[in-house]
């Protein structure tokens, strides 16, 4: 018996030794995000001259490099499942071409095509190919004949994007085609990277989304977020999850934040580390109030994000909290929407609900008016701002936020 205690000992001492130095070493390579957006469902997209026999060429822009990448494709909006016949991922030049001997096809399990569910999404098969931050890949997916009642994009995306007729996902050049501004059937990119990089998610509306912003241009406050993290040289992937016309507390534009926030956030491949900018939709609605879900109170905002924060830390990833932007002079802004934004704001400076606090609100506001933005930085509708505005936005989040 002694001796087979000794040997338990020593197995047991071996063990635990071994394994704390194997987890203090961590993980050689992890798959983090670099590039997301937020689906949603639609009917029939802006400039789409049907949903099949197409091939939509979708060009993102990435913020953290790896060595080998992974595509997600969705159908989560879908109506019934959705067959793939070929998707291929490369890296874009100039005019959205592809940059010679960079096409890879991709394949799942192996194969060439995929049946994707209806309200699910797949990965890819890893393709080993550098991809370098801060550069534009390109996804074109093609969705043979089928019926298709509901496509899964994102529109709004600021992005100029191209649909093919038939099966044009290895073509060098942009010839035959229409433009698009959505992202189709693709919602993220992942990379492989060392065991030090994570993500950092977005969490917002259009004012995320990049409402306004310079179209190609990526001059998103999430794009200046990227760009800063890169030259600070920290291992961080920015995905943006806006949705243009989002709210907190009800369906809009797209899920309300409560009902995507597991997709959107905590199912993200990596995530860290969180920013919610969530709230003015819903306070817009107070102008003229069509249903009971629009008399919103601040502490009926205060409610959705205080659920948003919990579930985030159930799952280890940090929060920070945004303050509302100025809206007044907006088409639906009000005096009664404009003492909620202020108590909300209010809130998130010091209600201690969060790991650290961005003042977006401070940053963006007229001295001379706090209630309505400085003019250098409105887009000129009073609600989104332009590239200043965006530009002033990024460079306020402090890095240090990112341990």
């Amino acid at each position: 018996m002694r001796r087979g205690f000794l040997v338990l000992a020593c197995f047991v001492t071996f063990f635990v030794c071994g394994g704390v130095e194997a987890l203090a070493q961590g993980p050689a390579s992890n798959w983090v995000g670099t590039w997301a957006a937020s689906p949603v469902g639609s009917e029939v997209n802006d400039g789409q001259p049907g949903p099949a026999n197409m091939t939509y060429r979708n060009i993102v822009h990435t913020s953290i490099g790896g060595s080998a990448v992974r595509v997600q494709l969705t159908n989560e909006f879908g109506t019934e499942p959705l067959t793939v016949g070929a998707a291929h991922v490369a890296i874009s030049a100039s005019g959205g071409a592809i940059q010679t001997n960079t096409d890879h096809a991709l394949t799942f399990n192996g194969k060439p095509t995929v049946e994707i569910p209806a309200g699910a999404f797949v990965l890819s098969d890893p393709v080993t190919m550098q991809a370098a931050p801060m550069s534009d890949l390109m996804v074109s997916v093609y969705v043979p004949e089928q019926r298709i009642r509901n496509t899964t994009c994102h529109s709004f995306g600021d992005s100029s994007n191209y649909v093919f007729t038939g099966d044009a996902t290895s073509a060098a050049t942009m010839d035959k085609s229409s433009p698009i501004y959505a992202w189709c059937f693709v919602k993220g990119i992942d990379v492989k990277t060392d065991g030090k990089a994570a993500s950092i998610v977005t969490f917002g509306d259009s004012i995320t989304d990049g409402a306004d912003a310079t179209r190609d241009a990526n001059h998103r406050w999430p794009d200046v977020l990227a760009a800063r993290l890169q030259a600070d040289k920290k291992m961080l992937g920015v995905l943006n999850q806006g949705i243009g016309g989002n709210r907190v507390l009800h369906d809009g534009y797209g899920p309300s934040a409560l009902a995507r926030f597991d997709r959107d956030v905590i199912a993200q491949s990596g995530v860290k580390y969180l920013i919610i900018l969530e709230g003015i939709n819903d306070i817009g609605r107070l102008k003229e109030p069509h249903e009971l879900g629009d008399k919103i109170t601040a502490d009926d905002l205060i409610f959705g994000l205080t659920q948003l924060v919990t579930r985030a830390h159930q799952h280890g990833i940090k929060v920070f909290g945004a303050t509302l932007t100025p809206y007044m002079g907006a088409g639906y802004s009000s005096p009664q929407g404009e003492a909620v934004r202020q108590a909300y704001n209010q809130w998130i400076r010091t209600g201690g609900v969060f790991d650290g606090v961005i003042d977006f609100d401070k940053v963006t506001q007229d001295p001379a008016h706090p209630d309505m933005f400085l003019p250098d930085y409105d887009s000129g509708d009073h609600l989104h701002p332009g590239d200043a505005g965006y530009k002033a936005m990024g460079d306020a989040v402090d890095l240090s936020l990112f341990r």
